[in-house]
């Protein structure tokens, strides 16, 4: 071809007839965004009518104008006293529109400041015309921002803001709407007990009446949201919230209506989920019939096989928490419409939906926070809800628990996702086999034949997360139980050196597993065990854990020296050993403000000295002690006084070596004779100890 030739012409100017709509779009663009800076109100508007025009529609120029900065001067304008209405107005569409865009661009408006922008125009518009276009422009452009999921709560919590906030909430519909998500995501990211009050005390609650009663599915929705985030796991919000009324209906009745099957699914779900809040805050109670025959019967519908994943994984969800607690509810939802078979279809659901995409609307709904946007994670979802399922239902009922080891493949999958990447799995997985492992047949038979203490104990030594740690070693509990064949197992694995460990944690509910584990480790158990259970957690954490905050702690330390002395030879190879300050750490009971639960468990471990064949010497030589242990017999308190006196029979018992000189001691100190004051007692127990007591003596 002819380097000048008509092809060559025709090529190099199909060439420059593709550059050049580009160069001009980049010339016009940074024309019209050198004017949103400029002074001329009548330029600026005109820039930032074509960067609205620019931005809708397009998410790749959203990305490009924050990118270049623009959006701090949008801020300006906004911001500024002396610009018009109309101009602000336009602005606020703009950042509407890249707040639509991808989550990431809405992260770059509130890093940028958009929020206290917004929150401060919203002010200014109090007491105004809540049909504004301006006004509804804010509210559309805050729902995006929170919509996305990316936004703290309003600042402080402002009674003033959120008072004007929910007022523009009444009226017309499209600010509803708006209002509704707002505060719905804003919930839903910081849902603590105080935010929670002060949304109703600005109105918050009123306002959700009113929104269940609107004709407007897009705004009871979101209504619904906000109600659940607003009553979760706060009794007083949830008895406000119980009581409050619009129209003539109750919100609990109100609920109810929106669960009708003729109502959209989502809307369903919703209401279910806020009624199971109310439950489990307090204000409904399991027999209510719009929980146990209402919203029970909507959530195990939710979990059939025809709907969407999502409904199914959020149906589960709600209702393990529903059930989690209350047998009855237990009972119910395992003879509901074969719900047990009916989460085992979920554990077979575990192939990748590969072409799936994510479901419409729930994905800007705070009850998903965007975590269905995947479809590669929704077989890990599934899996986690059922585990979470047959974690609640076998909770307290042996036949429940029986059905639900019995479901093809679980032992199998549990085991298996107790090693799953996804920590959410896992979680649930423990779950599982903790309720589970309340089963005697089960820790016999089940537990033994798929070692379940092999991934447990890995789970408990790898882990970081407290919360899995904490309910992995809550079920190592039951694991350690004197009939369980993993016992053994368990201590083959350095189960003391790591409990003992574990006592020395912040998180109180770690030590108090790990606590209750070593008790349920010394109950009857050899006495090698015993002296590694004393030399890894030795005397001075012994006496820190006595002097825990939590009572639970200082109960189960007290049962875990209780076991410790057990068996005569045990008892006198121990109180040997550490026998002074075994004594210290009972005294020190004794003398402290404790209640007289706590006190019986150190008198029961002195009888427990006092039964060995040289701990006895312990006692009988401490005169302060054998003081206590009477004045513990004429105190008016039962458990006690018959504590006391077991100790002092077992001292006294006349066919152990010493028995008379010990006899002798005490009748000298005034045993015998407040052991025939005792007499006259009419406690049965008591008069039994008493009489047991009396008849040692010569």
């Amino acid at each position: 071809v002819e380097p000048h030739g008509p092809v060559c012409k025709l090529l190099h100017l199909h060439l420059i007839m593709e550059v050049l709509p580009t160069y001009m779009d980049v010339e016009h663009s940074r024309a019209y965004i050198d004017q949103l800076y400029s002074n001329d109100s009548h330029k600026c508007f005109q820039a930032v009518s074509e960067l609205k025009f620019a931005v809708i529609g397009s998410v790749r120029e959203k990305g490009t104008i924050i990118e270049q900065g623009v959006v701090v001067r949008l801020l300006q304008i906004l911001r500024s006293s002396e610009l018009d209405i109309l101009l602000k107005t336009e602005v606020v569409t703009v950042l509407n529109s890249l707040a639509k865009g991808l989550p990431e661009h809405a992260s770059s408006l509130v890093q940028a400041g958009l929020l206290p922008a917004l929150w401060e125009q919203i002010e200014t518009c109090a007491g105004g015309s809540g049909t504004s276009a301006y006004t509804q422009m804010i509210l559309c452009c805050l729902r995006s921002v929170y919509r996305q999921g990316c936004a703290p709560p309003p600042p402080s919590w402002d009674h003033k803001l959120l008072t004007t906030l929910i007022q523009h909430g009444y009226h017309p519909p499209s600010n509803q709407e708006c209002v509704a998500n707002i505060l719905a995501h804003a919930c839903k990211v910081s849902r603590t007990c105080e935010q929670q009050q002060q949304l109703v005390d600005a109105g918050g609650a009123d306002l959700v009446a009113c929104m269940l009663c609107s004709p407007v599915s897009r705004v009871q929705l979101p209504a619904l949201h906000c109600l659940a985030a607003m009553c979760y796991k706060n009794e007083r919000v949830s008895s406000i919230l119980a009581t409050k009324s619009y129209g003539g209906k109750a919100v609990p009745d109100l609920l109810v209506g929106l669960m009708a099957r003729d109502r959209p699914r989502d809307m369903q779900l919703a209401a279910a989920t806020s009624l199971t809040f109310l439950h489990r805050a307090g204000a409904l109670s399991a027999d209510d019939p719009k929980i146990i025959f209402k919203t029970l019967q909507c959530l195990v519908r939710m979990c059939r096989r025809d709907r969407e994943v999502w409904e199914r994984v959020e149906a589960a969800n709600t209702l393990a928490y529903l059930t989690e607690v209350s047998t009855e509810l237990q009972r119910t939802a395992a003879m509901t419409d074969h719900l047990i078979h009916t989460m085992n279809d979920y554990l077979k659901d575990t192939t990748s939906s590969a072409g799936a995409s994510a479901p419409q609307g729930i994905c800007g709904s705070p009850i998903s926070c965007r975590q269905y946007d995947n479809p590669s994670t929704w077989p890990e979802l599934m899996l986690e809800a059922a585990l979470k399922v047959y974690a609640s239902l076998g909770a307290n009922d042996e036949d429940i628990r029986q059905r639900v080891i019995k479901t093809d493949g679980l032992m199998n999958t549990i085991v298996t996702s107790l090693s799953a990447a996804c920590p959410a799995v896992q979680l649930a997985a423990v779950r599982c086999l903790h309720s589970l492992s309340r089963s005697v047949h089960t820790l016999r038979t089940t537990f033994q034949d798929h070692m379940v203490w092999r991934p447990l104990m890995t789970v408990l030594k790898t882990s970081s997360s407290e919360e899995l740690v904490t309910v992995a070693s809550s079920t190592l509990c039951n694991l350690l139980l004197e009939f369980s064949p993993s016992k053994e197992h368990i201590l083959d694995q350095g189960a003391v050196e790591f409990l003992c460990g574990l006592t020395r944690r912040p998180h109180p509910g770690l030590r108090l597993n790990a606590v209750w584990a070593l008790m349920n480790m010394a109950f009857q158990a050899e006495h090698r065990v015993k002296v590694s259970i004393l030399h890894h957690l030795g005397t001075d954490q012994i006496f820190r854990l006595l002097s825990d905050t939590d009572v639970h702690i200082l109960m189960k330390t007290l049962g875990l020296l209780r076991n410790l002395l057990s068996t005569k030879g045990h008892i006198d190879q121990i109180m040997q050993c550490h026998g002074k300050e075994i004594m210290q750490a009972i005294i020190l009971i004794l003398e402290g403000e404790h209640s007289a639960e706590v006190k019986e468990q150190a008198l029961c471990i002195l009888a427990n000295i006092a039964d060995g064949d040289m701990a006895k010497n312990a006692i009988m030589s401490n005169e302060d002690v054998l003081k206590k242990l009477m004045n513990y017999m004429v105190i008016p308190n039962v458990k006690l006084q018959i504590a006391a006196t077991f100790c002092i029979s077992n001292l006294i018992w006349n066919v152990e070596e010493g028995a008379a000189e010990r006899q002798n001691k005490l009748r000298d100190m005034g045993v015998y004779k407040l052991l025939q004051n005792l007499m006259t007692t009419t406690d049965t127990a008591l008069f039994d100890k008493v009489k047991t007591a009396l008849q040692q003596f010569h």
